[in-house]
Formats: C-alpha cells, structure tokens, sequence
C-alpha cells in the first residue's frame, strides 16, 4: 500500500519558523515500524507553511495514498480536520487515520461522522499502526487490536489500551529517515534532526500530558541502538539533534554514561540540545555539565516551571526542582543548575509557566524578572488545559478557563484567568517581557552562526517584535495597542489551510 504520513504546520509562538523547523520524530518512527513491502512518505508541513493546501493536494495527487495519517496536537485539531477535508477531495477512497497526543487523549473529538475520520491510533502507535495497516491490507477485523478506535457503519468502537512497550526488546524499530519527501529541518541555520534514547516520566506534574498517555514509567533503548540513529541523523545531514525524551535526566548515571558513548563514538561535533531537570543538573556535581559540554551539548531545556513554592506545589513540580544535601531538602535548585550549565559554557532555554491560580501580577513579575537575569532564551508558557491532565479539571473546577478555542491551546496564548488577573492580563506581561529576553540572545545565536544571523536578522527582530511600530518603540502610543496587534496577527497565522 501507499502510505503518506503528515504532521501539521502549526506552530508555536516560541518556535517560529524561521529559526526552527524541527522534523516530527513520530511519523519517521511509524515509517520504520511498517512491513518493508509497503511504500511510505513522509511530509512535515512546518516546512510548507505558507502553501499548506497546494502542497497537501499535490502529495496526495503524486503519491495516490491508500493510507493517509495525521499527527496531531491539541492546538492544531482544527487544521488537522480541514486538512483531513481537503484529503477526500482529492482521493476519497482513501483511510485516514489520526495519532498523536490529542487524538490519544481527546478521541471523541474525531469521531463525528463528518470530520472523515476512519481510525484512531491511541498512544504509542508503532505496533497499533502496523497491525492496523496488515488488517486493512488482508481485509480482515479491527476489534483485536489494541490501542485502536476504529469506524464501522455508522459508529466508532474503542478497543482496549496498548501496553506500554519497554523499549529493550527490539520490537519497535529504528526510524526510517529515508521516507521524508520535505526537505529543510533547522535551528539557527543548522542542519538539525530529533533522536530518542528512552520514553516516558515517574513524576506526575499536574500540567503534563504524557503520564495520561503512558502512565508514570521509565523505559529506555540500548546505546548500540541510540548510537546508530545518530549516526543515521548524521548521514541524513543534520549537524543538531534536539534529544526529545520526556525526562533523560531520571537516570543521571545514564545519561553520563551516555555522554561518554556519544564521545567515544565521534559524534560530539554535532550541537545537542536536550531537557533536563533543575533538580538532576543541581544536585550532581559539576562533572556532569562538563561532561555534557564535552559530548557537544549546547542548549539545555531547563524544566524550572516556577520559581515560587506555591506555584511548584499547584504544578506538581516541587520534588523535581529541589536542591538536597546530605539527603535533606535545602531549597529550589534552579539557579544552581544554571550556574553550572553556564560554567560549562552551555546555554539555559528557561521553561517556565506562568498564570497559575493563585498568580499575582507580583508573582508573575518575580518569575519574568527572574528569566531576565539568569535564562538564555525564554520558553515561558501559561498553563493550558490540555485533554485529561490533572490540571484541566482544577481549572474547570474553579471555573478558571475563559476560551475554549483548542486552536489556541498553544501555550503561548493565555486561555485560563488567575483568581486576581484577567487571561489578557497575564499574557500581556509575558509579551512585553519575552521579547527584550529573546533579543539579548542574539549576539550569542550570531557567534555560532554568524552568516545565519546576518542575513536573517531583520526578519528574526521583526517577528519577535511583531506589532510594534516606531512611536511604540519611542514611547508615543501605549504598549498594549502594539500587543493588541500582535493577537491579531497571531490569529491571521493559525489559517494553514
């Protein structure tokens, strides 16, 4: 069968473009997992941005697709569906199957008759989208296979989860970085690729959505196995690869051991970028950031979440952002942390979040001049009430959430009030902020790439200031009409399709 595999082209206010088009791990994932008998392509529309439709239509067209899958997030349901429209228009007979987080979490909200939905894929689809493709290739049942919703007549059937898979015994393959049909994937003018050494996560923070797919645990694959996909990145051309576990750092002697594999393979030419824990940086010594910088890690995602406690308690995130000695709790680990990413000449791409229940425009003032001091690139977020978290029901319960518009579930637009500020409010303060935070990380972005910078400065300072004009930037109008205008382009750009 023709199997064409799409990931949508929304993308965060945090990742534009122009400076990120990272691949989605996911579908290159299901590529490698299919039988070698069927033909597959995949197609990353981050890369299409600005002609969505025409390039959909024209894959479809080309490729004569008997299958058609969608990757989808909360934020990008509604371009996923006018998508899936637009994909029976061209090739009707086609069976069009979405996966992902939202779907996995959210299925009913594709199971009405018209989105055109055939089957949904919940959780790790490797398997269930093998199984699935093999049943619709000898045309036999879909109620036995797990991990699947599946369309007859006129209803859906949800069969039971999939079990977890614990990764070490070589049932889910290696991607297939062959099947992309897209060319274009970089950061900061780099080459760049994603790669995976281990899935899943034991803490249970309120905002996460991956312990509602999986459940709390930790699996992991062998180093022989997370070499060669590197090395494979590195054939395909990427010169950085983004790390996408959910949590590399609840194993530290791992990850060390990791760092030494990944230099004793030659491979620490390449910028890795990874996420980690305040809490697991902290409290080893130095050695550990030395070690990462000596393996070629270059930035370092830091799960700082919040640096007030009654914050870190609301978001579950204590515990992972302590600072222990002699066994005992002594306090945040946050700005220890920093300082040995910094030491080792790493860079601090600070994840916070920010509009939580009890937020104040004090409190929100403490984390933005916080960011300020002590983080390279702010990845400050406000709380989003993703599909089944922990968090979307206190919110619902206190009767916080004012916008139930998924398409602006991106984490970047304020969607929940605080029980003192207005949603507007709270994002306003983070966009004013943010966008002086982003530009002081240009003279550091123009030392590792300096033709990149040069020739795309203009553009990057445009997009970040996006809304502004001369008299905002020389006092003569209020700051918030300028903000104003931001939202409305923000909308303008979620129309894809």
């Amino acid at each position: 069968m023709n199997i064409l595999l799409l990931s949508m082209p929304d993308s965060s206010e945090h990742i534009p473009s122009l400076v990120v088009r990272m691949p989605n791990g996911a579908l290159t994932s299901l590529a490698g997992n299919v039988d070698p008998h069927h033909k597959v392509a995949v197609a990353d529309l981050i890369l299409v941005q600005q002609r969505v439709r025409e390039t959909v239509a024209r894959l479809v067209r080309e490729f004569k697709p008997d299958v058609v899958g969608l990757s989808v997030m909360t934020f990008q349901r509604r371009t996923a569906k006018k998508i899936i429209n637009l994909v029976r228009s061209v090739a009707p007979a086609a069976r069009v199957i979405v996966g992902g987080y939202d779907p996995s979490l959210a299925p009913d909200a594709y199971t009405d008759l018209s989105d055109g939905v055939d089957f949904i894929v919940r959780g790790e689809g490797e398997i269930t989208f093998r199984e699935l493709l093999r049943a619709i290739e000898n045309r036999s049942g879909f109620d036995k296979i797990a991990g699947l919703t599946f369309r007859s007549g006129d209803r859906f059937y949800q069969n039971q989860d999939r079990k977890i898979s614990s990764l070490d015994s070589g049932e889910i393959r290696p991607p297939n970085r062959n099947t992309r049909v897209l060319r274009g994937y970089t950061m900061l003018g780099r080459p760049v690729d994603v790669i995976e050494t281990s899935r899943g996560c034991t803490f249970d923070c309120s905002f996460c959505s991956i312990i509602e797919m999986r459940g709390r645990n930790f699996h992991t694959y062998s180093f022989d196995r997370v070499i060669a996909d590197i090395r494979d990145a590195h054939d395909h051309g990427a010169r950085a690869i983004f790390i996408i576990d959910d949590n590399i750092t609840l194993n530290v002697k791992r990850f060390e051991a990791l760092c030494h594999a990944i230099k004793n393979a030659g491979l620490n030419s390449i910028d890795y970028t990874v996420q980690a824990m305040t809490s697991a940086i902290a409290n080893h010594d130095e050695s550990l950031t030395r070690l990462m910088r000596e393996a070629g890690f270059r930035y370092v995602f830091l799960g700082i979440e919040n640096i007030l406690e009654d914050d870190l308690q609301f978001l579950r995130a204590s515990s992972k952002n302590a600072s222990r000695e002699n066994g005992r709790r002594v306090g945040n680990a946050t700005i220890k942390a920093i300082d040995h990413i910094h030491r080792n000449k790493m860079y601090v791409v600070g994840g916070l979040i920010l509009g939580n229940p009890g937020d104040t425009r004090e409190s929100i003032k403490a984390n933005l001049d916080f960011a300020k001091r002590y983080v390279d690139w702010p990845y400050i977020q406000h709380p989003t009430p993703y599909p089944r978290t922990p968090m979307t029901k206190d919110f619902r319960d206190r009767g916080l959430i004012v916008n139930e518009r998924v398409e602006e579930y991106d984490g970047t637009t304020a969607v929940v009030r605080t029980e003192h500020l207005a949603a507007e409010e709270v994002e306003y303060m983070r966009w004013r902020a943010e966008r002086r935070m982003k530009s002081r990380h240009m003279p550091v972005a123009f030392l590792h790439n300096p033709l990149f910078v040069l020739r795309n400065a203009p553009k990057m300072l445009a997009h970040t200031y996006r809304g502004s004009t001369v008299k905002s930037f020389l006092g003569l109008e209020d700051e918030r009409k300028a903000f104003a205008r931001y939202r409305a382009l923000r909308n303008l750009e979620r129309d894809y399709v």
